[in-house]
């Protein structure tokens, strides 16, 4: 218990010194980061920093680590346990990213459609996005209403779909901008036709990645079982006092390191295996 008291106290110390600096620490700034920051954005979590984010995966790996030791006071089972419990936070903020990148890639056709309407209708560019802010999606609202703020402030068209670019992440929208500001550059009559086009084509791309994607859940669910399972078992024969006393042998700390490298190794070749083509993003 004085062991367990003294990581409770440096815990707490640790997180007052952090309440001291500005969450945009430098490291968190640097190249290696940026990924990171991309992911959060991509999820939906703009207000997350990545220094908040490396520390939520830090206070996972740690209540687990607290938990399990409290529960079979065995060190290598509670570290096992808090590197798993560390890569859950990352494990669930992808999770979000994709589901927001399919939520947005099945509204992005009404966008297209809306946006043809109002250039039909004799609409520029910048008017046909700033009316989306009304009448387009309900989700996507808010992204084209800042976007009608910033142009009505500055007045600078590619700025302003720069920084809607940047809220949205989303590689779709990327296309649609790059395209519209393509055809604000250079001109030409033909723009509805091309918005029709484009909404055909993301139409036929929502139905091929739907049948793909209906195809490839079973091999996920199968990969996230497959390393559960195991240490679930772990889990439960730990109420036993012979396993605990195996497992906090040196070759136990072995056998359990060498099984949670191999299931992690087992479980990215096998979402690597069943992965659809990411889509990238357009001058990102």
């Amino acid at each position: 218990m004085s062991i367990l008291a003294g990581l409770l106290l440096g815990a707490g110390f640790f997180l007052i010194w952090c309440s001291f600096w500005p969450s945009h620490i430098a490291f968190v700034q640097a190249p290696q980061f940026r990924r990171i920051n991309q992911l959060l954005i991509q999820a939906g979590l703009q207000k997350t920093t990545a220094f908040r984010f490396f520390a939520s995966c830090l206070l996972a790996g740690f209540s687990a680590f607290l938990i399990v030791i409290l529960i079979t006071r065995s060190p290598p089972m509670s570290v096992c346990f808090a590197g798993l419990a560390a890569w859950l936070p990352i494990a669930l903020v992808r999770r979000r990213a994709r589901r927001r990148s399919k939520a947005l890639r099945e509204l992005w056709p009404e966008v297209v459609d809306n946006l043809r309407s109002a250039v039909r209708a004799g609409l520029s560019i910048s008017e046909a996005l700033a009316q989306l802010a009304d009448r387009g999606p309900a989700e996507l609202r808010s992204y084209f209403a800042d976007f009608s703020a910033d142009y009505r402030l500055g007045g600078r068209f590619d700025q302003a779909l720069e920084r809607l670019k940047a809220q949205l992440a989303d590689p779709v929208a990327d296309r649609i901008i790059e395209a519209l500001k393509l055809a604000r550059d250079v001109g030409g009559t033909d723009l509805g036709g091309l918005l029709f086009i484009l909404s055909s084509f993301l139409r036929e791309n929502i139905r091929i990645r739907a049948e793909l994607e209906a195809k490839q859940s079973w091999l996920i669910n199968a990969a996230k079982l497959a390393v559960l399972a195991p240490w679930l078992l772990l889990l439960v024969l730990a109420s036993h006092p012979q396993t605990i006393q195996a497992y906090n042998s040196v070759t136990g700390w072995l056998v359990l390191l060498i099984g949670l490298l191999i299931s992690i190794i087992c479980y990215r070749v096998m979402l690597r295996i069943g992965a659809l083509p990411e889509e990238l993003r357009a001058l990102a």
